[in-house]
């Protein structure tokens, strides 16, 4: 109507020609004499803040920037990424009446949020309901979340007053981190995810931030959510420099304990600056000084901890910051607004913040050990890369800081399950909010958690960059087939580049490896959204741990209701397989057995209850500064080797869709069983190994517990093929064990199989080669192991029962024989293929 304040316009950009890349699925353009604004959503389920925003001329860049960060950020989580953004056109001068200044943003940001209200679908008595008075083309769209950006802290009660005004069927789910809701800085949960970042890269280079000093440049101030509560949250930091958009703070030789005090109490403090820092506790050669200086003298004191030549006697407050930045510290803390770090190759333009131009250092610059990505954009991509290419420990700031949005989303999800207890009258606002915040200690735990699976996960991938170095380069081919990936876009090398590296003997960096983990879950979760597998009995328990015990308790029964519980499931069982199984595990499997991504989960969740995975992890975690990050590694990568052998067994060996527990119930015990027996069962060459793998795990400093647990994985893979024989003939399994390794020795199984696990896999084409080599092997290997007990007489030692079978098949004796030349030689696929098929010469003729 004529008297409307705002017009709001839904597009549908993915079918707009012409667009530039990426596109998101939703649009909504508000348009005011007042203000102008933009919401973009990659999804219908998404969620992202609402920045206020100073680009008057480019602001949906700005969102557009913003949101494809967001997308990656949010694989974390249920919905995908969102952002929106308003410019206000009408606003009065700040620096002569503030607070008229802030009226008209939050009259802008009212109008901001009615407008795309206006334009949503809502949800009345179970039914998707349409706005009244517009036109719609679109399909039911009803999901609409907001949350707090750049400018917009403190507006979330706002948003969700307009949203319960407009009966708007999410409430004050609407706009997360209102004040029923979770305060993020008072639970300091950005900071202390990006914190689980910093304590894997010092654990990494052997230290622990914890319980050891280590010296630091932060980029903030101490009345920032994240620099304050990230600068807190170790009492060994020796914070040796930091600046914001006021001062440059320099305490070259700070005492830990008496810094960090200072720092609380100007937490505590509202509106703290650096200027309110007891300068009385700083070091000899420290001070805290305005930006607005011309020049800033150096002290020996300064040149020492930062890193500055002894000609330099003054630097200008720009200059000084450079250094800052520059400085040979062990980390660099980013809980700051701004991009202060770029690549050789990228100019300041490119970066499009004007502001720090005169700052900005390149990432080859960088001297800190570490960085960690409290807040958004510190470094551009290109910058991270160079940085993390020179040995660096960086991710990047979509994996650091993603553990904001993942409370946000734990808060959205658990106000929607209550909603239908209070409309029932079950349960009334005020206890709804007091149980919201008795679990806020519960919310914070899983959300650190989804952090620390994820720096492990790329722990993990950076310890087999070079080795996997090929196999990425095709995963990333099959995601820009798809269409899912863009490698130019993210900043991910060409193939040209790729085989270079891989001359070089490297592979993908940290930064580039944390893109390809984000597409990889997005892929997946597009793919299981699709599918059966949210729907599975199996994964209810999926659902209900997603939630706080004092939810689980009260609330189960009504969880599957939830109107979001499939994208729930989705989501958890995701995050879940990527972290575990690794970057490519899915594309390798997929590629081998042609099985989708449910099937894949599927049987890997089975595989891991098979051979009680989580309980192994967990101990090896509890090793943390006991014995070297690398052994760790390479313990965690053990037991993933082995669940992903028995993921490819049960894709191979069972029909769609497995049953979970039905498999485990059939195979979890005779396979403990196999591998607690091992020690005594192996023998010869396999005895040789298992025992050296011991001697080694003992030397690097593993519990003698764990220790043999994990010498023991390659052996008992085969337990269960083992199990399987000995079920189908109704024999002890122990038995069937002792044939299956005798065997093993006395033809030269265990050799041969060497052989094929050394074989390259490069590309997708020698890794499937490998891995139906690799499967045809040990298939062949329980069926000879059935015809040696078929032969055999009850109470026959496994060695008689062997003789026996040999006296029947003269051939096995010239097949040894050939199978020592072929093993003698080097790991080739003619030379292996030609031993598997010798192999299967063994057996009888199908009649």
């Amino acid at each position: 109507s004529p008297d409307r304040p705002a017009i709001a316009m839904k597009l549908l950009p993915r079918l707009i020609p012409e667009l530039p890349e990426p596109r998101p699925a939703f649009e909504i353009f508000v348009y005011s004499p007042r203000l102008e604004g933009v919401h973009l959503r990659f999804g219908s389920v998404a969620r992202g803040g609402l920045r206020w925003s100073d680009r008057a001329e480019d602001f949906r860049t700005e969102v557009l920037g913003l949101v494809k960060a967001q997308m990656v950020k949010n694989t974390v989580i249920v919905p995908v990424g969102a952002k929106g953004g308003f410019y206000c056109k009408r606003l009065p001068d700040p620096s002569v009446d503030r607070d008229a200044w802030l009226t008209e943003g939050i009259a802008c940001y009212r109008l901001f949020i009615s407008s795309l209200l206006d334009v949503t679908d809502n949800i009345v008595a179970q039914q998707v309901v349409p706005p009244p008075g517009i036109v719609r083309y679109d399909a039911d769209d009803p999901y609409l979340v907001v949350a707090a950006d750049k400018g917009t802290a403190t507006f979330s009660d706002i948003a969700n007053e307009i949203s319960v005004g407009a009966g708007f069927w999410l409430g004050d789910a609407f706009a997360s981190g209102g004040s029923a809701g979770y305060d993020h800085k008072g639970m300091g949960i950005t900071a202390r995810g990006a914190w689980e970042s910093v304590r894997r890269h010092f654990r990494e280079m052997g230290m622990d931030s914890q319980t050891t000093d280590f010296s630091c440049v932060g980029i903030g101030d101490m009345s920032g959510d994240v620099f304050g509560n990230g600068m807190l949250l170790s009492k060994h930091i020796k914070l040796v420099a930091a600046f914001d958009h006021r001062h440059v703070f320099i305490d070259p030789n700070p005492n830990p304990e008496v810094s960090w005090n200072e720092r609380a109490r100007m937490f505590a403090m509202p509106r703290s600056s650096w200027a309110d820092y007891d300068i009385s506790l700083l070091s000899d050669g420290g001070g805290v000084f305005a930006r607005t200086l011309k020049s800033i003298p150096i002290t020996p004191q300064m040149r020492q901890s930062l890193g500055i030549g002894e000609e330099v006697e003054a630097l200008a407050p720009t200059e000084l910051i450079t250094a800052c930045l520059k400085a040979p510290v062990d980390l660099l803390w980013n809980g700051g607004i701004g991009t202060y770090v770029k690549a050789n190759t990228e100019t300041n333009a490119q970066v499009a913040d004007k502001a720090n131009d005169a700052l900005r250092v390149n990432g080859s610059d960088l001297r800190a050990r570490a960085v960690g990505e409290g807040g958004n954009l510190g470094l551009t991509q290109l910058g991270r890369i160079e940085y993390a290419a020179k040995g660096g420990k960086i991710n990047t700031d979509f994996i650091d800081n993603s553990a904001g949005v993942d409370t946000s989303d734990h808060e959205v999800n658990i106000k929607i399950l209550l909603a239908g207890e209070m409309a029932a009258g079950r349960l009334s606002l005020a206890d709804r909010d007091v149980l919201l915040a008795s679990m806020t200690d519960e919310v914070g735990a899983q959300v650190l958690q989804n952090n620390y699976g994820q720096n492990l996960a790329l722990a993990n991938s950076d310890f087999q960059s070079y080795s996997m170095a090929g196999v990425h380069e095709d995963w990333i081919q099959r995601l820009e087939e798809k269409g899912i990936l863009d490698r130019d876009i993210e900043f991910l090398p060409s193939s040209e580049e790729m085989r270079a590296r891989r001359i070089a003997k490297r592979g993908l960096t940290s930064p580039e490896l944390s893109v390809l983990l984000a597409y990889t879950k997005i892929a997946l979760e597009r793919e299981v959204l699709q599918s059966d597998l949210p729907d599975d009995p199996n994964l209810s328990d999926l659902l209900i741990s997603y939630f706080p015990s004092a939810l689980q308790q009260r609330y189960a029964g009504q969880m599957p209701q939830h109107r979001l519980h499939r994208e729930i499931i989705t989501t958890v069982a995701v995050n879940r397989f990527v972290n575990t199984a690794g970057i490519t595990a899915f594309h390798r499997l997929s590629a081998e057995t042609g099985a989708v991504a449910a099937e894949v989960i599927r049987a890997q969740m089975a595989a891991r209850l098979i051979f009680d995975a989580a309980p192994l992890v967990a101990r090896i975690g509890e090793l943390d500064h006991v014995i070297d990050a690398a052994v760790q590694t390479r313990l965690r990568l053990e037991v993933r080797t082995v669940v992903e052998r028995a993921t490819r067994w049960l894709i191979n060996n069972g029909r769609p869709p497995i049953d979970i527990h039905g498999v485990v119930d059939q195979l979890a015990a005779g396979v403990q069983q196999v591998l607690e027996s091992v020690p005594e069962l192996v023998q010869g060459r396999e005895a040789v190994a298992y025992r050296a793998r011991l001697a080694r795990y003992r030397e690097e400093g593993v519990d003698e517990a764990t220790a043999a647990i994990i010498a023991a994985l390659p052996t008992a893979y085969a337990a269960l093929n083992i199990v399987q024989t000995a079920r189908r003939g109704g024999m002890d399994v122990v038995r069937v064990a002792r044939v299956h390794f005798t065997l093993s020795q006395r033809i030269g199984l265990d050799r041969l199989l060497v052989r094929i696990v050394d074989l390259p896999r490069d590309d997708r084409w020698q890794t499937m080669a490998r891995a139906a080599l690799r499967d045809d092997l040990q298939n062949l290997h329980a069926l000879l192991t059935a015809e040696v007990l078929a032969t055999g007489k009850a109470g026959a030692s496994a060695e008689e029962m062997i003789c026996r079978w040999e006296q029947a098949n003269p051939a096995v004796a010239a097949s040894v024989m050939t199978l020592e030349t072929i093993c003698a030689g080097r790991a080739e696929l003619a030379r292996v293929s030609v031993g598997v098929r010798i192999v299967r010469g063994l057996l009888p003729a199908p009649s």
